[in-house]
């Protein structure tokens, strides 16, 4: 079986070079040159693509050609570049992939469609999306867009923060003060047990459905962050305890569904 993955970056490198192993054909799509090289010495067959709102730089249609499966694992960018309209650059390449033939569609998402609020709601894969935000509406969207084509069947999946020992909130946020949401629950996942649900996916041939992923534990911000800096001795962040903290809970019942259990905790 081929798979295409669009986006071999942290993720989707580390996902490639793990479906080689457990016996797939690989392309990957890369915007560097030079990790061309670092793509097929792990033996992913790789492309240079960059997808723009006005279409795609690079050979699309051999990167799609005789795949069985496309993986699209982009990030918005939003947060720097708010004015990127992402959902563009998804929908252009729709006609490339009907036009491929590919069936199946995984299309990694965030658990961001899911509106932040006081109450701290939790969300499941039957809560309706309703985030407000600019990437928020753009994620859902893009999901719509591929959800509803019936020309292939789309899974979607929402992660929760995304880390790794080599990449932490922790980090970025040690020796802050103020922060706000300092009451909110965490919704993370680590990389590994995202690469081991798609695998599961993948194995099981569950397209056409909906994944909430995040650790099924959901500690304060303010108490997890603590702990985390504390075990790397560095400064702890400081949140502002003055304003109402906004945030959700998110859950999942189809990884039940599918026995997935997660291996890796938060």
């Amino acid at each position: 079986m081929q798979i295409s993955i669009l986006g071999c970056g942290w993720l989707g490198l580390p996902l490639a070079k793990k479906l080689v192993y457990d016996g797939y054909s690989l392309k990957g799509s890369t915007t560097t040159q030079h990790k061309m090289h670092k793509l097929s010495a792990e033996g992913i067959t790789p492309y240079h693509l960059e997808l723009y709102e006005s279409g795609v730089q690079g050979d699309i249609q051999s990167f799609l050609s005789g795949s069985d499966i496309l993986l699209i694992d982009i990030p918005p960018g939003l947060r720097k570049n708010p004015e990127i309209n992402f959902t563009k650059k998804i929908t252009n390449i729709i006609s490339n992939i009907e036009y491929s033939g590919i069936k199946k569609l995984i299309f990694t998402s965030s658990t961001s469609v899911y509106e932040d609020q006081e109450e701290f709601p939790e969300y499941t894969e039957d809560s309706k999306p309703n985030g407000t935000s600019e990437a928020a509406k753009q994620l859902i969207n893009c999901e719509n867009a591929l959800q509803n084509n019936p020309n292939f069947k789309t899974t979607i999946l929402r992660f929760g923060g995304l880390i790794s020992d080599d990449r932490h909130p922790i980090t970025m946020l040690s020796g802050r003060t103020d922060i706000k949401n300092g009451e909110a629950p965490v919704n993370l996942i680590r990389r590994d047990d995202c690469i081991s649900l798609i695998a599961t996916i993948l194995k099981n041939d569950e397209f056409g459905t909906v994944f909430n992923a995040a650790y099924p534990e959901h500690p304060k911000k303010s108490e997890y962050y603590t702990k985390e800096a504390k075990s790397r001795n560095i400064k702890a962040p400081e949140y502002d305890k003055n304003r109402p903290s906004k945030g959700k809970i998110i859950s999942s019942v189809n990884l039940d569904k599918i026995g997935f259990e997660f291996k890796y905790e938060i």
